[in-house]
Parts: structure tokens; C-alpha cells; sequence
């Protein structure tokens, strides 16, 4: 089928916005890429540090020039259950390079923050700028200019989008993204949840809670629910930087590692030495980005990419705005229900059909761009197909599924969840946020309450623990945004608030801080900007205002009296955070240098 025209629509206003910026980005690539391999043109000192350390085979190949040299830039740390896999992906990667008359050498790691374990602590304060951070490191593991092309090992919330970033300013490189997988179910998420919320009322201890919490995070690679780390794995699939079936393949089987292989195949033939130059600043133009917002609303992704997608697309001279996620999300109908949008796991959505499935559909309806660039090759057809070994142990692709093998999990685009995305922009008197409906029942759409106005959850847990958060509520907890204390994600707020909507009141949350894909039943108004910090409107809000939350409408609105709202003066005096210990002095800079959550939250400016 044609693209739809609301899809080209888009497109056609993202790359008119940013024609001044995405061609001075090309140019950069093109300058880059003129001398071709930087490798040989080092001064010989500069080349004998770079290989003083091979064997005997890799330093010759090094010194002759012969075949290329992949850089591996990886994540790899055995503390996060996503990247303890990554630990043997070198070596593996280096012998299967030697096999092919190259070399791969890593350039250098980058730190790999588990969300899960800082969640509600001070460390959570680091996390959305520990983004940066990888985007920097990547840079510096780049910036010795011996490498052909790059591999990038890393999975989940801020280290892709920090990957891509550093790799786009490397964008005469080809890059490919090399998934370990997600850990084999568990505990059920719906009785994860279950058990945090009878924790959270007292009616269950710490004991069962952790055992019920180890019993969900029970092995290698990422956690099952459909959070940031998940929607990183879609996103690098649908915009072709993994290979076809890739993403959700579970660690430590021999799919896995033949997929890393054949990864490390396709690194190889889209240098600039063979005849398939495959530069990702090339790749990963206007249309390969729409294609990623549209597999964000289809499958009911984090919200944490309506923040990453703009500072990655930033990267690559490509300006998007939240009004380009809000028109695609009318166009994309919600295919997918995976927890917290339903009760299947991603293990189930990748049996029930998977990626092949989704991208197969979303063509089917003219809602992707085909006609794209991929590491595999191939357009976006070509991922409509899955991977599987060979008597021999090598892999091969065969059609994907054509139609859904469990509807409640994955559905056709004749028959979604939910005829539009997932995802909706609010604006009115407090600013602009995000929310995320695909989790929502119908009658929680619309939230009209009083005001609580708290400035930490840890307050508005003690309130909810003292019995004083009670009956209907519009939860507001500011200076959280990332100028005020670096956004962190604000989890700790669910469990009170599901109990205060399971008593049968209307409960809303607004917020300039974050929630991710893992945000469930309770409507949030996030990402709220300006943030209280610059002075947003949302420092005005007082215990006891009426604020109206309308995902329907789109729109978030303070109900007081006009003279009385604008004669009020913002609440300087509530901002009290900590910049102090767990170097969080470190990160002052990024603090103060820091954009609007709107522009990608990026203390980038391309």
C-alpha cells in the first residue's frame, strides 16, 4: 500500500523544518567522509599505540591496512541483568572478524546505569543525563579515528539514545546495534504490581515484597514489562539499525549468538572499503525517524522517547517537535497490549508474532516509510522476516508471522486495540506534557480534582502513609524537571496513588518530572514544560486548586479565577532539591546547561 498522506504529511513538514540543519549536518558527513579511512593516514607513532597491544595477526593486518577494523563500543557491565550477556560478545565478535580478513578492536565503554536499582534514590538524579554522559564517552572511544565502522553494545533506557547521539557524530560511520535479548519470563507483572500495591497499604512486608520482586528479575537480559529499555529494542529494528528479528531473541541460545555474528558480518560489508557504504548519518534521515514515532504508537511505547527521539533526531540535523508525535499518534492505530498495557509480557509479543508482525501490518496500512536504508541491506520489507539457524548452526530468514497467534497480545491494523496511538499531548495554563492513554480505562481519560502539591514523592508517600492523601486528587509534584534536578523518574508515586484510584477516586498526577513506558493505570501528565525551575506556571499551583486533566481533548487546565492566577507568585521558595552526594555535584553543568523537555531535555545544541 501507498503511504498514507497524513504520514507523508508529517515527513514533508519535518524535513522543510529542518533543511538549513540537516544539510549543514550532511556537509559535516561528507567532509569526514572525503579521505576515506583515517586508519593509514595516522603518523606511525600515532599507529603503533593503536595496535601495540594485538597479537601477532591483528598488528600486521593493522600496520598493512588490510581488510577493515570495527570499533565495539559497549555497555557491558554484570551488575544490569540487560548487558551481563554483553561480557564474551568481544571476543566472539573479534574471532568472527579474523574469519572474514578484519579486525575489531573495543574503542572504549560507556556507563550503563540500572533505572530499576536508583529508582527513588538520589542516584535516579544522574539517570536521564547519564544519556549525555554515553553520548560523550562514545565520542571520545571514536575520537582516535582507526575504525571502519562500529558496533554498539547496549540496550536499555538512556544508553541507546546516548549511543545513537555518539554515533551521529561519527555519521560517516556505518553502525550497527547488536541486542543480547530480554530474560525469559517470570513472575507475572500483573502480580509484580499486585504484591508493590499491598506493600504500599501495609498489607504485606518487605520479605514477600522482595520475593516476589526477584521472582520478576530473576536472570540475564532486560526486564520483561514494555518500559524504555523494550521501546529502545523496537525503535533500533524499525529503523533498520538491528537485523531483521533481532531484538527479542533471549540471551545464551544459539539464535542469539549466530544473530550476533551475522551482525558482525553486515558491520563489515557496509564499510567504506566494499560496495554497500552504509554511513548511519545517511540512514537515519526524516523518514526513518517518523518510522520509529510510528512504531511508538503502534505497540504503546515509553514515554522517555518523546524526550530521546528528539535529542537522537537533533543529532542528525533533523528537528522534531511533540506536535509531530501528536499527529502521528491520530494517524497509528495501537496494535499491542504488553504490560503495562496489557497483561502479556514481551516474551509473548515476540511469540505472538513479534516485530515481523507489527512491521508487516504497519506497511500493510501505509503508515511506514518502505523505501528506507537498513544494516541489513534492504528496505523495511526486508523485516518482515525472521531469523532462524540451519541444520549447520547458520541463519537464515524465512517470512515472519502473517497473522497474530494470540489477539489479546498483538492485532492487525483492521482490528487494533485502539483506533489511534497511545500517546497525547496536553497544553493549556500549566504548559505542555505528555500523557500516555494506551493504559488507561476509558472513564480515567478525563480528571478533573483538586490540587496536592508535593515536592518530592518521598512527601507525597508520607502523606499517602499518614492517611492524609485521601479522595479525589490531581497530584502535582514539581521541581523534578531536568534543570531543577535532572528529571528523574518518579515510580514511587504509582503504588499510592493505583491504591487511591482502586478506593474508588479520581487520581491524576502532574508532573515536570518523568514516568517511562512502565507507568500503568494511573493518568500522568508528564514531562511538564516549562518546568517549575524556569518558571513554569506550574510553580503556581496551591493545595486545593481544580485542575482538569483531558486526554480526550488534549489539554491541562487550572481552574481558578483569572485575576487570582495571575497575581500569584511562583513557589521559588518549594525548591529545595539536593545537588550534593552520589556526584550529583558532578553534574552541575549538565544542570545549568540543560534544555527544555519539549527540545529533547539535551545539554546538546546542533
Amino acid at each position: 500500500m501507498t503511504l498514507q498522506a497524513s504520514i507523508r504529511a508529517v515527513t514533508d513538514r519535518i524535513a522543510a523544518r529542518s533543511r538549513d540543519t540537516r544539510t549543514r549536518y550532511l556537509a559535516r558527513l561528507s567532509q569526514a567522509a572525503e579521505s576515506g579511512p583515517r586508519r593509514m593516514a595516522l603518523g606511525c607513532a600515532n599507529q603503533a599505540h593503536g595496535f601495540a597491544a594485538c597479537g601477532p595477526r591483528d598488528k600486521q593486518m593493522l600496520r598493512d591496512g588490510i581488510g577493515a577494523n570495527l570499533a565495539i563500543v559497549t555497555a557491558y557491565n554484570d551488575m544490569l541483568s540487560a548487558h551481563q550477556p554483553y561480557e564474551t560478545y568481544p571476543e566472539q565478535i573479534r574471532a568472527i572478524a579474523r574469519g572474514l580478513g578484519s579486525t575489531a578492536q573495543v574503542a572504549g565503554g560507556v556507563p550503563a546505569m540500572c533505572d530499576g536499582i536508583t529508582q527513588g534514590e538520589a542516584g535516579m538524579e544522574l539517570s536521564l543525563f547519564s544519556r549525555e554522559v554515553i553520548a560523550l564517552s562514545t565520542a571520545v572511544a571514536l575520537s582516535h579515528q582507526t575504525y571502519d565502522a562500529t558496533v554498539y553494545l547496549g540496550i536499555c533506557d538512556k544508553i541507546v539514545p546516548g549511543l545513537v547521539i555518539g554515533a551521529l557524530a561519527f555519521g560517516h560511520l556505518p553502525a550497527v546495534f547488536v541486542p543480547a535479548g530480554p530474560m525469559t519470563s517470570g513472575l507475572p507483572n500483573a502480580e509484580k504490581a499486585r504484591i508493590r500495591q499491598l506493600y504500599a497499604e501495609g498489607k504485606v512486608g518487605r520479605e514477600a515484597l522482595l520475593e516476589a520482586e526477584a521472582a520478576s528479575y530473576h536472570g540475564p537480559g532486560t526486564c520483561t514489562f514494555y518500559g524504555t529499555a523494550n521501546t529502545n529494542q523496537m525503535m533500533m529494528e524499525i529503523m533498520g539499525l538491528h537485523l531483521p528479528g533481532a531484538s527479542f531473541v533471549n540471551p545464551n541460545t544459539p539464535l542469539r549468538d549466530a544473530l550476533t555474528a551475522e551482525t558482525t558480518k553486515r558491520a563489515l560489508a557496509i564499510t567504506a572499503l566494499g560496495n554497500d557504504y552504509t554511513p548511519i548519518g545517511r540512514m537515519l534521515d526524516e523518514r526513518a525517524f517518523v518510522n520509529g514515532i510510528v512504531g511508538l504508537h503502534a505497540t504503546g511505547g515509553s514515554t522517555n522517547h518523546t524526550l530521546h527521539i528528539v535529542a537522537m533526531a537533533a543529532a542528525a540535523g533533523i528537528q522534531l517537535s511533540w506536535d509531530d508525535f501528536s499527529d502521528l499518534a491520530e494517524a497509528v492505530p495501537l496494535l499491542c497490549r504488553v504490560y503495562p498495557n496489557g497483561r502479556a509480557d514481551v516474551n509473548h509479543f515476540h511469540a505472538a508474532g513479534g516485530m515481523a508482525l507489527i512491521i508487516r501490518e504497519l506497511l500493510g496500512a501505509g503508515l511506514l516509510h518502505r523505501d528506507v536504508t537498513t544494516v541489513f541491506g534492504e528496505g523495511l520489507d526486508a523485516y518482515t522476516l525472521e531469523p532462524c539457524l540451519t541444520s549447520d548452526g547458520t541463519i537464515t530468514w524465512r517470512e515472519g508471522a502473517t497473522a497474530s497467534a494470540d489477539t489479546a497480545v498483538v492485532r492487525g491494523a483492521a482490528a487494533p486495540f485502539h483506533p489511534t496511538g497511545g500517546l497525547k499531548v496536553l497544553g493549556g495554563d500549566l504548559g505542555r506534557a505528555i500523557i500516555k492513554t494506551s493504559a488507561l480505562a476509558a472513564e480515567r481519560h478525563v480528571i478533573e480534582a483538586p490540587a496536592r502539591v508535593f515536592h518530592t514523592q518521598e512527601a507525597l508517600q508520607a502523606a499517602f502513609k499518614a492517611g492524609d492523601l485521601a479522595g479525589d486528587v490531581v497530584a502535582v509534584v514539581r521541581f523534578q524537571g531536568p534543570k531543577a534536578n535532572g528529571m528523574p523518574e518518579l515510580h514511587k508515586l504509582m503504588p499510592p496513588l493505583g491504591v487511591l484510584q482502586d478506593r474508588g477516586h479520581k487520581v491524576a498526577l502532574v508532573t515536570d518530572g518523568r514516568l517511562s513506558g512502565a507507568s500503568g493505570k494511573v493518568p500522568a501528565a508528564i514531562h511538564v514544560t516549562p518546568e517549575a525551575a524556569e518558571g513554569g506556571a506550574i510553580a503556581k499551583v496551591r493545595d486545593g486548586d481544580l485542575i482538569r486533566v483531558d486526554a480526550v481533548a488534549g489539554l491541562i487546565e487550572i481552574l481558578v479565577d483569572n485575576d487570582e492566577w495571575q497575581s500569584r507568585d511562583l513557589a521559588w521558595e518549594d525548591m529545595a532539591p539536593s545537588h550534593v552526594g552520589i556526584g550529583r555535584e558532578l553534574f552541575a553543568p549538565l544542570r545549568a546547561a540543560v534544555g527544555a523537555a519539549d527540545a529533547g531535555a539535551t545539554i546538546f545544541r546542533f
